[in-house]
């Protein structure tokens, strides 16, 4: 499938997007594969790129010849497009709802990106889990690093090496995920230097 197919308008000039305590700003609406974009024409500062898979729901009113797009966000925002145009309206709202409720994960936004610079470092080696134990055993001598989800075997969500309390062995650590949702155990997420936190 191409995302071509959903959009039926890429572009509308003379939107205006509403939104709460924000000043109406007008523009010029665009539509990809995976994001709303709102560029202002008056002074290019204002712009609002919206991922589709950030859309709740929409909700489309018709007034005369213009509709408007009243579109809620999962991240809770609420945003409404004025767009001159019934036909270029029904359209934006059809292909919103169309490319916001994609099922496929392989269609999703990280698997399309490509960044616009050179990547020059490997981010599977940037963080270390020994390197940043070495660092919490300068504060306190009470947790230890385990390797017990070797290959992901007790908790597939958890990293292969653990902060784990020193009191506890790694056989013990296998029995509690047994009892837990998602074969999850006790682990250290946020160490806090002041308070022992």
């Amino acid at each position: 499938m191409e995302f071509a197919e959903l959009i039926k308008t890429p572009r509308v000039d003379r939107v205006v997007l509403h939104r709460p305590f924000h000043p109406a700003v007008g523009g010029t609406l665009c539509l990809t594969g995976h994001h709303l974009i709102l560029s202002s024409r008056q002074d290019n500062n204002e712009e609002l790129w919206l991922l589709h898979s950030n859309i709740d729901s929409i909700d489309k009113r018709f007034v005369g010849t213009s509709g408007t797009i009243n579109i809620k966000c999962k991240d809770l925002r609420i945003i409404q497009l004025e767009i001159t145009g019934m036909d270029e309206c029904l359209n934006i709202a059809s292909s919103i709802e169309a490319l916001s409720t994609l099922d496929s994960i392989t269609l999703m936004y990280p698997f399309f990106y490509r960044p616009m610079f050179e990547v020059t470092e490997d981010g599977w080696n940037s963080f270390l889990p020994e390197q940043e134990f070495e660092q919490l055993k300068s504060e306190t001598d009470e947790w230890r690093l385990s390797s017990v989800n070797r290959d992901y075997m007790v908790c597939p969500s958890y990293p292969q090496f653990v902060t784990v309390p020193k009191s506890i062995d790694d056989e013990s650590l296998r029995k509690v995920a047994l009892f837990r949702h998602g074969g999850r155990f006790p682990v250290l997420s946020y160490y806090h230097k002041k308070n022992g936190m």
